[in-house]
């Protein structure tokens, strides 16, 4: 047969394949020429020259159309020889068929246009040419010799059409092989990215499920089936696994998801689930679910163990802290038992409260870190509330009231404790009213939207925060004012996060600027 069952894999599939079909081409028009010669009106000048020349092509057809040929020959070699061999028989049928007009240079177009495909570099222009060459020959010497040849006008249009196709096949030929090297290498790249992408899945220590429409598992890593207590998930409903999952769509697709304990396993994991491809269509198919499981109960562990270890620095932190003022305590009291002018007695009491004032202020600041556990967000509205803590603050002087000028719109509000707002708030304004000029409009208080977000800004006109002690005015017990704590910024940035929000320091503009920033609602 002309065409090969089994490609041979030493030969380039871009160029065999459709020489394959080009071959089935020529088998089906040289059994044409051999059947229906006659019915087409062909060979009519010389009938047994078609019937020998019908006979050859399909012997150079099936003889040079299988791999074995293409091994033995070559590929580019028996391109050359079967498109020569095509226009030969071409040539050699339009001559016995009455020259231009039989049609066979159509045929002759079709044949160049396969070449085009399966051929290499100039070889099809030498093509075109060639079949240029027999063409025009083949009606020149009816012209000279005084039979019926065609106009010379008509055959220059149709040479010229012989490269045009050429070269246009060849052009597509490229183009469709750089496409094809283009998307091989893609594949490439993309099954490792693939690979990647499973063996990041598989290793990873969070459970990843993909659910069908029917809560059906399709696809699930080895920590999932851990986390869940069992052997394998694949093919599984998720409801017959753990009976709390019956429900988990309505309760699991919130952004934080859901808590959870497992029956099988008993371990408290944290359940989320998304629609795949983020709309509920891609990789798992239409109605497939992404399910996120994670050991909440290792992250508490984390937490747990984070949170005493801060504890242990702030613990070490405080006693240095408070080492100073209980030493001045003692040693004036030491000192007051010795001495007995009331004046110098009423200094010593004075030092011993100051000093014991000042280790009760340490004391509840460190207490108030206690209150992160019971925020309690709500919408509010800033105008009054930021109103209402200047005038506690300035005590309902008209003076003092002078100093801030706010500027925050009626409806910004910010999702956060109240209390915890308090607190911050009071901070932010107590030292920038400690820092400023003290003229009027010197604190400035303004909100604004930030992106979804409400952005409170507290700025002075004071000097500003050293680039030396920027990085340092967030740590516990740093002050630079001489009866501070050093745990007044500290607390306020720990409830600004237990809220879900940020304090940051901005750029000096000219004094300090802070600036909380959180959800309009909570």
């Amino acid at each position: 047969m002309a065409v090969a069952a089994f490609p041979d894999p030493d030969l380039d599939p871009s160029r065999w394949v459709p020489l394959r079909y080009l071959n089935f081409f020529r088998l089906v028009i040289a059994g044409l020429f051999l059947v229906a010669g006659s019915e087409l009106q062909l060979g009519h000048e010389a009938p047994k020259v078609l019937v020998a020349v019908a006979f050859a092509y399909i012997a150079a057809v099936l003889t040079l159309g299988f791999p074995d040929a293409a091994r033995r020959i070559g590929l580019d070699r028996l391109i050359m020889l079967q498109v020569v061999i095509d226009i030969a028989v071409l040539a050699t049928i339009m001559w016995a068929s009455g020259g231009y007009r039989s049609g066979i240079p159509v045929l002759m177009m079709v044949i160049l246009a396969g070449a085009g495909l399966v051929a290499q570099g100039r070889a099809v222009l030498f093509f075109a040419s060639l079949a240029t060459v027999v063409v025009l020959a083949e009606n020149s010497w009816r012209f000279f010799s005084g039979r019926s040849s065609a106009d010379f006008l008509q055959v220059g249009f149709v040479c010229i059409g012989f490269f045009g196709i050429a070269i246009v096949a060849r052009l597509l030929a490229l183009r469709a092989k750089a496409n094809e090297s283009l998307a091989t290498l893609r594949g490439v790249a993309l099954a490792k990215q693939q690979a990647v992408n499973e063996r990041i899945i598989r290793d990873m220590q969070d459970g990843v499920l993909v659910l069908g429409a029917d809560g059906r598992v399709r696809q699930a890593n080895p920590s999932a089936a851990l986390l869940l207590g069992v052997d394998s998930l694949e093919g599984r409903l998720l409801a017959e696994l753990d009976e709390s999952f019956s429900d988990f769509r309505v309760r699991c697709a919130s952004a934080d998801g859901a808590l959870q304990r497992m029956r099988a396993s008993g371990k408290l994991l944290r359940c989320r689930a998304v629609g795949a491809g983020e709309d509920g269509e891609g990789g798992g198919g239409e109605g497939a679910t992404l399910v996120y499981l994670t050991d909440f109960e290792e992250i508490l562990q984390r937490m747990q163990q984070m949170k005493l270890a801060a504890l242990g620095r702030l613990t070490a932190s405080m006693a240095h802290e408070i080492r100073n003022p209980l030493s001045a305590v003692m040693q004036a009291a030491e000192l007051l038992t010795e001495e007995k002018r009331a004046d110098v007695q009423v200094r010593l009491v004075r030092i011993i409260n100051d000093n014991a004032r000042r280790i009760e202020r340490m004391v509840r600041d460190v207490l108030a870190l206690g209150r992160r556990e019971e925020a309690l967000p709500e919408a509010l509205i800033l105008a009054p509330f930021v109103a209402s803590l200047i005038e506690e603050s300035t005590l309902g002087g008209a003076a003092g009231r002078d100093v801030f000028r706010v500027e925050i719109p009626a409806r910004a509000t910010l999702g956060i404790d109240r209390a915890h707002l308090h607190q911050i708030l009071d901070n932010l304004v107590a030292n920038a009213r400690r820092y400023c000029s003290g003229k009027p409009g010197s604190v400035r208080v303004f909100a604004v939207d930030a992106g979804g977000r409400t952005a409170l800004h507290v700025l002075d006109d004071g000097p500003g925060i050293d680039a030396a002690e920027r990085l340092r005015v967030f740590e516990p017990f740093f002050t630079t004012h001489p009866k501070g704590t050093g745990l007044g910024l500290y607390i306020a940035r720990e409830l600004a996060e237990a809220n879900g929000a940020t304090l940051e320091l901005a750029d000096n503009a000219p004094g300090a600027h802070f600036v909380l920033t959180g959800r309009t609602q909570p």
